[in-house]
């Protein structure tokens, strides 16, 4: 009988502004893969653009969550995290990844910590230090340019880059361990934008770029991430399944510059899911 994927996200929840949870359900469910969520967190909104905001830690029941699955001998195809709140949250997740991890799945780790050359709120270099560490477990991971710089001792610089700049800086991810590198916000001129992509097996440097569009859109780290995942576990390579994710990231923003002028909402990526199931050739 032939079983569904699964995979297991580990991101926070914000009630309203689809980011984390609230985009990672959606999308890899509907890419046919059966998601089991742990929450570290539960927000009213995201934090980019609202205050006034509730906010309640869940650091303490992540543990009891693994290991009630673990009694149960719950088997996972993918491990996902994400936006992880503190130290204590990046040691949580090494301990699910060593318990559930095996050959036969993956963990792909979105380092969310920092864009634009600083750190988030109330995160500081010795936090991606940690995160560095989360990542040398990973079998994929997917930085921005930031994160990517900070875990690595890079200096930081704004684009647009060039080719050395951009493969010293996966060279260097290369080195912390994970077998696949996805680098986001890659462009080499005002036109376009993009990701890197890296096979470390291979060895070989794939570019994935698209027109770009003006603007700072919450959550398309989230929508990007979620996508690659889905796409992974429907067995696609490295690069179609990048290729796809770039391309539901941007097709959910010009669906929103369509529908509302407030990017605060997060990206309307609900409109885009019947395109992404049928690129994935899903036979129902």
């Amino acid at each position: 009988m032939k079983t569904a994927k699964r995979a297991l996200a580990i991101h926070d929840i914000s009630g309203f502004g689809k980011c984390s949870l609230t985009v990672a359900l959606p999308i890899i469910s509907a890419c046919g893969v059966e998601t089991t969520v742990m929450p570290t967190a539960v927000l009213s909104t995201h934090t980019g653009g609202f205050t006034g905001y509730t906010h309640r830690d869940l650091t303490s029941d992540m543990r009891p969550m693994a290991d009630h699955w673990k009694s149960l001998d719950l088997k996972f195809d993918a491990i996902y995290s994400g936006y992880l709140g503190s130290f204590e949250q990046i040691e949580i997740v090494k301990s699910i990844v060593s318990d559930f991890k095996t050959e036969n799945n993956f963990f792909l780790c979105d380092p969310a910590m920092a864009d634009h050359g600083r750190m988030y709120a109330l995160f500081d270099m010795e936090f991606a230090k940690k995160m560095a560490e989360l990542c040398s477990l990973a079998d994929i991971i997917v930085p921005n340019f930031t994160e990517a710089a900070f875990m690595t001792g890079e200096e930081y610089k704004e684009g647009p880059y060039t080719k050395e700049y951009v493969e010293r800086i996966i060279k260097k991810l290369s080195d912390l361990g994970p077998k696949k590198i996805v680098l986001t916000g890659v462009y080499f001129d005002d036109k376009q934008l993009g990701c890197a992509c890296c096979d470390t097996a291979a060895g070989e440097i794939e570019y994935c770029l698209r027109d770009r569009l003006t603007g700072v859109y919450h959550g398309t780290g989230d929508v990007f991430a979620s996508t690659l995942c889905g796409a992974l576990l429907n067995d696609m390579s490295l690069k179609a399944a990048t290729q796809t994710a770039a391309k539901f990231t941007c097709g959910s923003i010009e669906r929103t510059l369509e529908i509302t002028p407030d990017v605060r909402y997060g990206v309307a990526f609900e409109g885009e899911l019947p395109r992404l199931i049928k690129e994935l050739k899903r036979d129902e």
